[in-house]
């Protein structure tokens, strides 16, 4: 795939990204929401006033054209302004949802920390929490809401059995438990 290829795909990839997460609410939790605020923090008062001392450094060397560091620093410049802009609009749009308001409920909901197992797959437990779109990480259990696995978890409560389409076809798995963390 060409250079030029890529980055169409990558930009449509990238709109369609971004209309969806227009079209749709925007939850997140307090510790979500905190860490997004933090890395906003950091862009604005750490990483962009010392590539913009850079840039102005290398723009004083003279010719621009054949200047790396120039060059380098405008590109990464625009790159950070880019994530500034995103984390902005993702936080001026957050809904902030506590979990650990719903206390001891049963039921699933935004925030909650599901164990299930597969019925028919030899009972494997499995441990989920359910997240806003810019809070996944796969690898320490956290699922977007509007995830395969969430969108059949959400409203159900511990004890239900449910029915989820995986790629390998339909499996049912059991609502063990499911509890919601108290505040950080």
């Amino acid at each position: 795939m060409s250079k030029s290829a890529a980055r169409n795909r990558n930009g449509r990839h990238a709109a369609a990204l971004q209309e969806q997460s227009q079209d749709t609410k925007n939850y997140m939790t307090p510790q979500g929401y905190a860490r997004l605020r933090a890395e906003l923090t950091r862009l604005l008062d750490v990483e962009r006033p010392e590539l913009v001392k850079v840039i102005s450094w290398a723009a004083s060397n003279g010719d621009r054209s054949e200047n790396g560091d120039y060059i380098y620093g405008k590109k990464r410049l625009r790159e950070l302004d880019r994530r500034i802009h995103y984390l902005t609009k993702r936080l001026d749009n957050a809904s902030v949802v506590n979990p650990a308001r719903r206390g001891d409920s049963d039921q699933i909901f935004f925030g909650a920390t599901v164990t299930y197992a597969y019925v028919h797959g030899g009972g494997e437990e499995r441990t989920i929490t359910i997240v806003g779109m810019d809070e996944v990480d796969t690898k320490r259990g956290h699922v977007s809401w509007q995830s395969p696995i969430a969108r059949v978890l959400l409203k159900r409560r511990s004890g239900d059995v449910v029915t989820l389409a995986t790629p390998s076809g339909e499996a049912e798995i059991e609502i063990i438990t499911v509890r919601y963390a108290s505040e950080a």
